[in-house]
This record gives C-alpha cells, structure tokens and sequence, in this order.
C-alpha cells in the first residue's frame, strides 16, 4: 500500500519516486526528531487536547479496529501498521467484536467525557 501511494504522489507532484524519501515529521534541520522531545511534545499535546489517555497504541487500535470495521482483511490491516506478522495485528491492535446486545448498549449509555 505505501509503494502504491509513493507512486500516486510522485506523478502527483511530478518528481521522482526516491525524492520523496525521508522523515514524514523531521525536525528544524530536516533530519530526524529526538525520539524524547517527540515524546514530550506528544504528552503535553494530549494533555491540553484533553485527551492524556491516548497513546501511540491506542492510536494504532483505533485505526486497526475502523479499517477492521471498513472491511479490509487482516493481512492488509497488518501491512497497513508494519506488521510482519497477521496474528500480532489480530491479537495486539485489532479490537474485539461486541457480541451482546446488551453490552453494547451498556456503552452507549456511557457520558463520555472529554476533561
């Protein structure tokens, strides 16, 4: 799938498909970010967001379950996130399906809050 994209952006933007190599988010010099000022900067962003339970995991889950949910199969959920391996994107990032009635409804009462 990111071949695919690599070679939608290139005739896209007309340049060639090695220009586009290199960190999506680099920092001011152009190379890649400390992994602990990305880190930080990640942490007070969720914090003022309102949002100080999210992660880059929870993150992940939430993409695998909604292209889950789109219908895509597992082994192009796990390409989708890197995986090597279907079953790690099945046991770890894949979420369970509801499967009572009166469960999902029990969710759905629930106010969720966002502070």
């Amino acid at each position: 799938m990111l071949r695919e994209r690599r070679t939608r952006l290139a005739k896209r933007f007309n340049v060639a498909e090695d220009e586009l190599q290199g960190p999506v988010f680099p920092n001011s010099l152009g190379t890649l970010r400390d992994k602990n000022n990305t880190l930080a900067r990640w942490r007070e962003f969720r914090q003022r967001a309102g949002y100080p339970w999210v992660t880059f995991r929870t993150f992940r889950r939430s993409v695998a379950t909604l292209l889950d949910d789109a219908g895509l199969s597992a082994r192009q959920i796990a390409e989708q996130l890197g995986h090597s391996k279907v079953s790690t994107t099945q046991d770890v990032y894949m979420g369970r399906r509801v499967t009572s009635r009166r469960a999902a409804d029990a969710l759905d009462e629930v106010k969720w809050s966002t502070s």
